[in-house]
């Protein structure tokens, strides 16, 4: 914790060059997307596993506190993106390390370029939505109290973790000798030389994953035009005739190209790289600010462990799920329920 302390203050205080502002965005942005990953995959399963949650849950994303923070997501998203490149490239190039600096302000301005378009797209969404006389928006007390599952369940999370922590401290304590860090090569940095590896990699395979699935889901179509009814469910050529979020998914999830359910091995595809991404760049952050604490450093990694297992199961049972009549005719119904 202190040295957490440490970097916040110094980061403050510090008056130097680029790179350190541009760590201290590349984790601020990482933390914030894994974040919105967390709930958009368990939001996302519920259009499967319970269809009147889910039409809660878009209900809430149509709100004035989630519409910008979907402004907020798609920057995080742009700039991590391009400054993980940036790092990964560097990395694999040591000789260019020496225009870090130039590299960095490249990243920033290809940011802003890339950003402007599409928040001028996005806003037009956004102003169709709230100019509409017939919009209908949830309380802002609903939408608070429908986040307290996810707080709790984070809470859950870490809670877990650090009772684990402590369980395999009793059972396998170890204790080292002086001479441990001199002569032993150290513990894991073979799986640490592979995770580093696989940081870079599934980077440069989640760019266009992720590039590709904003572009639909809050450019082309935004989040205020899932629920649009007779609207054609972007790539697919499916009319969603009923208006609800979970026709919507149910269009994209069922729409064959030459009999194979394209969207279906997109999303897993996305699911498995970006979660497991993400929840390791979790841990590095986590581990950086527990070092002086043995007992709460591995309780973060069991907990990102935990949440990561968490979310492929969850996405990839919803994935591998049916979405039927029955399912949708709920969600008409929750619908009903939620603005009379």
């Amino acid at each position: 914790m202190s040295s957490l302390v440490l970097t916040i203050t110094e980061t403050l205080r510090y008056r130097g060059a680029l790179g350190q502002w541009s760590w201290v965005l590349h984790r601020i942005s990482g933390l914030g997307v894994v974040l919105f990953l967390t709930l958009h995959v368990i939001d996302t399963s519920w259009s499967v596993f319970y269809p009147a949650l889910y039409v809660k849950a878009i209900a809430v994303y149509q709100t004035p506190l989630f519409t910008i923070g979907e402004f907020a997501l798609i920057a995080a998203v742009v700039y991590h993106a391009l400054n993980g490149l940036r790092i990964a490239i560097l990395d694999y190039r040591p000789a260019l390390w020496r225009y870090q600096a130039r590299a960095a302000w490249i990243v920033l301005g290809a940011s802003v370029l890339l950003l402007i378009p599409v928040f001028i797209l996005m806003f037009g969404h956004v102003l169709n939505f709230y100019n509409d006389p017939e919009r209908r928006v949830l309380p802002f007390a609903d939408v608070l109290e429908s986040q307290l599952p996810f707080a709790v369940g984070i809470v859950l999370a870490v809670v877990a973790g650090v009772l684990y922590s402590g369980i395999h401290g009793v059972i396998a304590p170890r204790k080292e000798t002086p001479t441990d860090n001199m002569f032993r090569r150290p513990v894991g940095s073979r799986w640490e030389k592979f995770w580093w590896s696989y940081m870079r990699v599934s980077g440069f395979l989640i760019v266009p994953l992720v590039f590709g699935h904003l572009a639909m889901m809050h450019v082309i179509q935004g989040v205020f035009d899932i629920t649009a009814a007779d609207y054609v469910t972007v790539g697919t050529n499916v009319v969603n005739q009923t208006g609800t979020s979970v026709e919507f998914v149910a269009n994209r999830w069922n729409y064959l190209v030459g009999g194979i359910a394209v969207w279906r091995l997109y999303d897993i595809a996305l699911l498995a790289l970006t979660v497991i991404h993400g929840f390791n760049g979790l841990r590095y952050v986590l581990t950086d600010y527990t070092a002086d604490s043995t007992l709460i450093r591995r309780g973060m990694i069991y907990t990102c462990i935990i949440g990561a297992l968490i979310l492929l199961m969850v996405g990839g049972l919803a994935l591998l799920g049916t979405i039927d009549q029955t399912a949708i005719r709920m969600a008409e119904e929750a619908v009903a329920k939620l603005h009379p």
